[in-house]
């Protein structure tokens, strides 16, 4: 028996997945019955799918409820209504879902991808993956995206048949896919692209809300672009006399209605027209699910006006630098006392080494903890 024929004698009425994915899912494609299976293998579920259970087991993860206390570009310290990692990650899975159905995708191993894909994400955002990575420099670095793997393959412990979270090959091959994107002759899985593209939807359109609503910039400069200039067009020809806060919200709710409508009419134009007949057909193609080139122009636009004015912001300048001028010290503190880790990490040492060990500690720290452990160890050496 395979792990998705779920429908037996002991569960009657019940429709199997494959039956359910057969009816739905269009050729192109993951079906469930497809999988490659997982590292450890286990018997199947009465009435959860592969991929549902790849879902399940990423919620139910330490590490993804971390994600709460994990900044996605703002810190705690500049308000607590903007997005945490936690956030941004349901939202990607949501926008991500949405494109899934419409192009009559594999939602399950959808949902699974997206809530999966920031996992790895270490305190302080960006700026704390380019201390941990400048920190294990002789030790092969640091990438939020490959510690999302160590996380699911050997850190997270909730199964004593096996170490990490034994999720399918297809999800643990699709976040590879982010390690190093020149890997392997074949285009990721549409499901994996699909995922990218809500990614990158996301982000340029929720660091607009929270760059706007902290008083970064205003929705005026942003202007400057022609995607942020034609979503406010847009939104003043349909909505009459808003105030700047609903403006604000209706520019950012259209700004991915009107990315994910774009993505959605150039992909399945393609799909209709020279639809692949399975999975692997389409990924042996060149063809990339994602924006039109005139969108992904205007995209780029913006990104590169959020770089100069937001990211490089002095607000967030001073927060990032002085976040990994504590990691570093942090690191340090660690590497020379290896006895302060966790009793998870024991055997950890002699495994990976004392900077990889310490480095995927502290990476697995919220920014709560994170500063918690930082008065507690070093503050009255640091000037704290």
């Amino acid at each position: 028996m395979t792990e998705i024929e779920t429908a037996t004698d002991e569960w009657p009425g019940l429709q199997t997945i494959a039956d359910r994915e057969q009816l739905l899912l269009a050729p192109y494609a993951m079906h469930s019955v497809h999988s490659r299976g997982r590292r450890h293998a286990e018997p199947p579920h009465a009435y959860r799918g592969p991929f549902q259970r790849d879902r399940d087991r990423v919620v139910h993860s330490a590490a993804y409820r971390r994600l709460s206390g994990k900044m996605q570009v703002f810190t705690g310290d500049m308000g607590d209504y903007h997005r945490t990692r936690l956030t941004h990650t349901q939202e990607v899975a949501s926008i991500a879902r949405t494109m899934a159905r419409a192009l009559r995708l594999n939602e399950d191993l959808v949902e699974a991808l997206a809530l999966f894909h920031d996992i790895g994400h270490p305190p302080f955002g960006h700026c704390g993956e380019d201390a941990l990575n400048e920190c294990l420099a002789n030790a092969g670095g640091f990438s939020h995206n490959q510690f999302a793997l160590t996380l699911a393959e050997e850190l997270e412990i909730r199964y004593q048949r096996f170490p990490g979270l034994n999720l399918s090959f297809e999800v643990l091959e699709g976040q590879a896919t982010r390690v190093d994107k020149r890997a392997g002759r074949q285009s990721p899985l549409l499901e994996v692209q699909v995922v990218d593209a809500a990614d990158s939807i996301t982000y340029d359109a929720h660091d607009t809300d929270d760059a706007v609503k902290l008083g970064l910039v205003t929705l005026d400069e942003l202007c400057e672009t022609a995607m942020i200039r034609e979503s406010v067009e847009r939104v003043r020809r349909s909505h009459v006399g808003l105030s700047s806060e609903m403006m604000r919200v209706a520019v950012v709710h259209d700004l991915i209605d009107h990315q994910v409508s774009d993505v959605l009419r150039r992909c399945g134009a393609y799909l209709a027209e020279q639809p692949p007949e399975s999975a692997e057909d389409a990924r042996r193609r060149p063809f990339r699910i994602g924006p039109t080139a005139e969108l992904n122009e205007k995209k780029q636009a913006l990104e590169r006006l959020l770089f100069q004015r937001v990211y490089r912001h002095p607000r967030l300048t001073s927060v990032r630098s002085e976040a990994q001028s504590r990691l570093r010290a942090m690191f340090d503190a660690y590497c020379q006392h290896p006895e302060w880790l966790s009793k998870r990490f024991d055997g950890r040492v002699e495994r990976v080494g004392v900077e990889r060990a310490v480095g995927e500690y502290l990476a697995g720290m919220t920014d709560r903890y994170f500063e918690q452990q930082f008065q507690r160890r070093l503050a009255a050496g640091h000037g704290g």
